[in-house]
Order: structure tokens, then sequence, then C-alpha cells
């Protein structure tokens, strides 16, 4: 994890700053730039782990940029960590859904920001012996592989999605509260809430199309994977 560079794309220069001196001395490489343009044309030509988006950028703005990200399936697998002074609920929901892994609110803590940076790239980090394919009617999920295929035609899922139908699944016919698919989906991502499982679960059901059913709500508790219809 220590050789993972990461992008930031900050105009503010203090910030800029603060955030490469923190990150570099827990041990990564940094890139940083003031504008999503220079960023794109960076990310063509390095290898990066994880971006750092602030969504007050002087051209194009972070969330357009993070839109962009996403759809572009070159970077699409790419965490990103939205980095604002938008503190307001709307706009952490925008950020989600739009495909971010996680929002830190400005001012920030250094110590915090670079501990989500890790808790998202530990996420990333294979684990073999905890996973495991997992088939449900006409689904399928190969973790090795991070390919979700429905009826044998691929279905891309964002990071996220993955891990949280990767999570129902494995855990199926088990009620999840959303307090336990934001610790085992997001780890200590604190600014997440429960709403924001919500989203991305409605976002899931969307891509599974028909079999999206097979996520079910429990209300007032949380979600159950189930392989009856």
């Amino acid at each position: 994890m220590s050789n993972s560079k990461i992008l930031i794309i900050e105009d503010e220069k203090s910030i800029s700053k603060l955030v490469r001196y923190n990150l570099e001395k827990a041990g990564f490489e940094c890139i940083t730039t003031i504008t999503a343009e220079d960023g794109f044309e960076i990310l063509d030509k390095e290898e990066v782990a994880l971006i750092i988006l602030d969504i007050m950028l002087p051209k194009m703005d972070g969330l357009e940029a993070c839109k962009i990200l996403k759809q572009n399936k070159s970077f699409s697998h790419i965490p990103v960590i939205l980095l604002t002074a938008k503190g307001e609920e709307v706009d952490k929901v925008v950020g989600f859904e739009l495909g971010a892994d996680d929002y830190v609110v400005k001012p920030f803590s250094p110590r915090e920001l670079v501990l989500r940076v890790k808790a998202i790239l530990k996420r990333k980090e294979p684990k073999e012996a905890q996973h495991a394919v997992q088939s449900a009617k006409n689904i399928n999920l190969d973790p090795f592989k991070h390919k979700v295929t429905i009826n044998n035609k691929k279905t891309d899922l964002a990071p996220l999605e993955f891990k949280l139908l990767e999570t129902l699944m494995s855990k199926r016919g088990r009620v999840l509260s959303r307090e336990q698919l934001l610790d085992i989906v997001w780890g200590i991502s604190a600014d997440v809430t429960t709403r924001t499982v919500d989203t991305h679960i409605k976002r899931l059901r969307q891509k599974l199309g028909k079999s999206g059913k097979l996520i079910e709500t429990i209300r007032s508790v949380g979600y159950r994977f189930s392989e009856e219809e």
C-alpha cells in the first residue's frame, strides 16, 4: 500500500500542500494539479491508485469530473474521495450517486483523511481466503476476476456496488442492518449515513434489472439477499 500513487486535484494551494504533506508522511507518492482537465491528462500517463478531488474547481467542477471518471472504463475502478466545503446532506448524496467512494468536508483532520485513504485502498486489496465465487438464480459474482454476470452477460458495477452485492450474496438469508453494511462495505467512513446505503441499493437494483428483486428490503431493519424472487 505504501507505494500507492495518489492524485490530488485541488486548486487551493494551502490545502493541496497540507494533503500532500500528510499523505507523503504516511508513505504515499502524490501528484498534484489544480484542474480536472489536467487531472485527466495525468491519468492517461500515470498509474493512480486513488483520486482526491475537490468539488469547487476553477473550470470543470469536481462533481462533473467524478461523473466522467466513473463513466470511463479506463478510470472507473479508481476510488474517488470528494473534498469540499459543502457539508449539506444533499451534496453528499449527489456525490455518492455519481460514484464517489468517500466524502470529506473542509475543514478536515489530515489524520482522518489519511485513515480514509488507507481504508479505501485496503478494501481494494485481494483477500482470496475471505472471498468465494457467489451464484444465485441467474447472477454469478466472481471476486477474483471482479466480474458480475446476469444470464451470462457481464454487468458493470462500481467498486462499492460490487462490494455491496458480494456482501449481501455471501450472507444470503441473513438480514443485514444499514449500520452493518456501512461497517463492512464503507469501513471507517464516519460521515457516510444510512441514507447512502439506500441510495447504493437502489442503484444496484437498477443495474441488476429483474434480478434486483433478490435484494429484499426488511422494513425498519435493513436488507437481505434471497434466492426467492
